[in-house]
């Protein structure tokens, strides 16, 4: 604590007396102004990072080296800076440390406040690497001071400068001609000062530990390097003997059952760390049971690594049990794992259902809730392997966890589900919706009807539109049936349609929309339902909109004949006849189409105050004399 105490005054003082060599030294580096500038990612982050890919990893995405700077860029109190973390689920672990100091190896400020939150809150993330990147960003800012009270302070804890550091730093200092500096730091390393330190010292246990059998010459020889052991000395042994975790346990256990060191939590943990893999999987459960029994709690750090590997190596049942484990601690993973996890599991060789619901249990009885975004990242991972069928079984399973899904939700469940062909599937859900005592809300409907359209399924469209209104009636059943017409008329089945919606009308007082009617009195004419199309146009009169009369006279002038003409009028208007000026459109169609004889036929069959109508008279006259002209144009 007292070397600890002794860091933290040097680097307040270091920010409050800054002494920056070279005042135009970060000119170049751009901090973002607010978070809002930060890409965002759609795809659902794990419990430890903002963005993965399949499978967890501790790589530092650009977008949080940013974040972090742009939070650091700023002088904060440490409980607005975890907020602020905190609010972006961006998680600071023993890796991201030394990734983050080493982007920000051109920015000192922004650095040292990063450093010093870390030191100040969560110290047992600082490592020997750590503190090592920290002395490559003041060197290589020419903060001569700083790094060498900050070499002193690690040369207390045990740490040696690294080679690394040492290099970058002297290249630092010769090309800024400090020559003093230069000779100082090469002294430091000639000395053999450094290979003295309790760091070095550490480093040989690893080699001892790894080329030899363990025995009593080994006890011997680590003995005689008089390590000073503490919590970061023996953290340091077991992270180099990491791709041996059976040495690296031995060491564990000779350390405390000789008297040596005693293990906190910080050393249990670092094991775990080891140990939390395939290969030794009954060592690590033991471990952990012993490190519980010790009252130590497991770190966050080590519950990412050792449930990064899991499920990279496909072993879900070690992770849904680790996840129970660390949910029954302090240090309970974010809201965000449980997701992580439940989206691993289904997407697994085999489906477990029993480690799906235990994942459910361990969430909900911890006091979170599941939401829509919970379930519709795990409907999407379902999916993803080919399994849409199995979307009501686990719906069904998180239900029980008080999950409810909202309108919004379910209606995305129907479509999807009835429009990549689970017909049974869908209709199953939205009776499941009326199993719990709910009613579908209208959306639904829409979505299940428009789903099942898409696919061609217009029997079961046409079943759901009808229960729909049966139960929810057909005020807001317009645009539904919309869609149904048109997809009917769209398949080649107007005529179809069109006996549907007078059924409908009839029998149930739908109203169809005013669109819906002009849409299916186009196909009928095109799909040869003249009789039809003049059906709809009575009710669309009936329903009082506007006539829809161009596509008739279209369809009648260029190939009906002068008796589909007066039906057409007929029906057009609640009277026996519509005005003359219709009568008048309708002939001067005929001739345009050059149909003079059937204009003729139509005449006919009008009534007498048509066939006298001065009007008409002209209209025909004037027909018959350009006929005649042309004729004898012809002819001669």
């Amino acid at each position: 604590m007292r070397h600890q105490r002794r860091l933290l005054y040097l680097l307040r003082n270091a920010y409050r007396n800054q002494v920056i060599p070279n005042p135009n030294l970060y000119s170049h580096f751009s901090l973002r102004s607010s978070f809002s500038s930060i890409p965002r990612f759609s795809i659902f982050p794990p419990p430890f990072s903002r963005t993965f890919s399949s499978d967890p990893v501790l790589a530092l995405p650009d977008s949080d080296h940013l974040l972090i700077s742009d939070i650091f860029s700023k002088t904060n109190p440490n409980d607005v800076v975890k907020q602020h973390l905190d609010s972006q689920r961006v998680s600071i672990t023993h890796d991201s440390v030394i990734q983050l100091l080493g982007k920000l190896d051109t920015n000192a400020d922004v650095a040292r406040r990063f450093f010093r939150w870390v030191l100040e809150t969560s110290p047992e993330r600082l490592s020997s690497k750590s503190y090592n990147a920290m002395l490559c960003v003041l060197g290589t800012n020419g903060l001569v001071h700083e790094f060498w009270d900050l070499v002193g302070v690690m040369k207390q804890k045990g740490y040696g400068v690294s080679k690394f550091a040492k290099e970058r730093v002297l290249l630092s200092f010769e090309k800024r001609g400090m020559v003093d500096e230069v000779a100082k730091l090469r002294a430091l390393f000639d000395s053999g000062s450094i290979d003295n330190s309790n760091e070095k010292k550490c480093l040989r246990v690893c080699r001892i530990v790894r080329h030899n059998v363990w025995d009593d010459d080994v006890e011997k020889q680590i003995r005689d390097l008089d390590v000073e052991w503490s919590g970061d000395a023996v953290k340091l042994v077991l992270e180099g003997l990491g791709s041996e975790p059976s040495k690296a346990l031995i060491f564990f256990r000779w350390l405390e059952e000789s008297g040596v060191f005693k293990h906190g939590d910080s050393t249990y943990n670092a094991m775990a760390r080891v140990l939390g893999r395939e290969d030794t999987i009954d060592r690590f459960w033991k471990l952990v049971g012993d490190m519980k029994d010790a009252g130590w709690e497991m770190e966050v750090e080590t519950f990412v690594k050792a449930l990064g590997r899991f499920c990279k190596r496909k072993m879900i049942k070690d992770a849904v049990e680790l996840y129970e484990f660390a949910m029954a601690g302090k240090n309970k993973p974010s809201q965000d794992c449980c997701t992580f996890l439940l989206k691993k599991i289904v997407v697994s060789k085999e489906l477990d259902m029993d480690l799906f619901s235990r994942v459910l249990k361990v969430y909900t009885g911890s006091g979170n809730v599941l939401t829509d975004s919970n379930v519709n990242a795990v409907l999407k991972s379902l999916t993803s392997v080919g399994r849409t069928g199995k979307w009501n079984k686990v719906l069904k399973e998180m239900e029980g966890y008080r999950f409810s899904a909202s309108g919004n939700l379910q209606s995305k469940i129907a479509y999807r589900l009835s429009a990549s062909g689970y017909n049974e599937e869908a209709r199953e859900f939205v009776s499941s919706i009326e199993a719990s005592g709910s009613n579908p809300e209208h959306k639904t409907w829409e979505s299940l009807v428009e789903g099942y359209c898409v696919t061609g399924k217009l029997d079961k469209a046409l079943g759901s539109f009808k229960e729909m209104i049966e139960k929810q009636g057909v005020t807001y059943a317009g645009y539904t049936f919309e869609v149904l017409m048109n997809s009917y008329c769209g398949m080649g089945r107007a005529i179809e349609a069109s006996k549907i919606l007078c059924q409908l009308v009839n029998e149930k007082e739908l109203k169809p929309r005013h669109s819906t009617y002009k849409l299916l009195v186009k196909k009928l004419l095109v799909q040869g339902g003249l009789a039809d199309a003049l059906n709809i146009l009575g009710l669309i009169r009936n329903h009082e909109f506007p006539p829809f009369t161009d596509p008739f006279v279209e369809h009648i002038s260029k190939s009906g004949s002068g008796e589909d003409a007066i039906l057409f009028l007929k029906a057009m208007t609640s009277q026996k006849f519509p005005s003359t000026s219709v009568f008048l459109r309708m002939f001067d169609a005929f001739f345009k189409h050059g149909r003079h004889e059937e204009a003729q036929n139509f005449l006919a069959k009008c009534p007498s105050y048509i066939r006298y109508n001065a009007d008409v008279l002209n209209l025909f006259c004037s027909m018959n004399s350009k006929e005649a002209a042309s004729s004898g144009i012809l002819a001669a």
